[in-house]
């Protein structure tokens, strides 16, 4: 069985544990009090399936979304039809993106740019975004820093079982299989099993990479790229400077 890319088991136990409005540390709130100047149109990259941008939509705003998971834009799709919103959404990878707007702002919560494991795929997704950026348009992200990082030898493993809301049981196997400090890079191997009744009927596979950044790093990237007046923030209170490695880090940037 090869690996899928936020496939339908995984975008089901996304619906039920990262819901429609439900905040994380108040990042809702924060991306809805840093958007409140703009008056046209909004990006959301790496949407998934709508945590974010219903609440966004639902707010007034005028935004489109882009993820590269099929899966997981029919089910933003869904969601947004059943309350009646129509945003314009695109499939695309962020390092080839090509859509016919430009943008006051683009907005990528949840730490999902770590998701990016390649580090040439993450500046060209950079540049493709500053590029759909109208002059003077901004870049919001929110990033962190994993924990229980070691050199030690792993191959830890963690199982989660997940109710569904028809009655199925989903687990999910979380392996952790390379930690590479040097490259600052950590993959995990996700087994998501479904249960119906005792027995088993469909399992997924995924790899599952998240690469990191030092706070000051990604500014510096940001500003090799092209962005200006970078303004970094801890735990979404804009302009608290940033303290220690428990915290997330939100980064606000210009294209002038």
């Amino acid at each position: 069985m090869s690996f899928s890319n936020y496939g339908e088991l995984c975008t089901e136990v996304y619906d039920l544990t990262k819901k429609i409005g439900q905040a994380f540390n108040g990042d809702i709130e924060y991306y809805k009090d840093r958007l409140k100047p703009a008056k046209g149109r909004i990006l959301e990259a790496m949407v998934g399936s709508g945590r974010v941008i219903i609440p966004l939509l639902e707010s007034g705003f005028i935004i489109d979304g882009v993820d590269s998971s099929p899966e997981m834009l029919a089910s933003c799709q869904q969601r947004c039809e059943e309350r009646g919103l129509m945003p314009n959404l695109y499939q695309a990878d962020l390092k080839e993106l090509s859509l016919p707007n430009k943008y006051e702002a683009i907005i990528i919560p949840a730490g999902s740019f770590l998701l990016i494991e390649k580090r040439e795929d993450s500046i060209a997704a950079l540049k493709k975004l500053f590029d759909h950026l109208q002059p003077g348009g901004r870049l919001i992200l929110d990033l962190f820093l994993p924990d229980n990082i070691s050199l030690e030898p792993i191959d830890k493993t963690k199982i989660t079982p997940f109710t569904m809301p028809n009655g199925d049981t989903i687990t999910m196997e979380d392996r952790l299989v390379e930690v590479d400090i040097f490259n600052q890079c950590k993959v995990s191997y996700l087994k998501y099993e479904k249960w119906r009744n005792g027995e088993l009927i469909q399992t997924e596979l995924q790899r599952f990479a998240l690469r990191w950044y030092g706070v000051e790093e990604f500014k510096f990237v940001l500003e090799s790229v092209g962005f200006s007046d970078v303004v970094i923030s801890a735990d979404f209170e804009y302009g608290k400077q940033p303290t220690n490695g428990k915290q997330e880090f939100i980064y606000e940037a210009v294209r002038k």
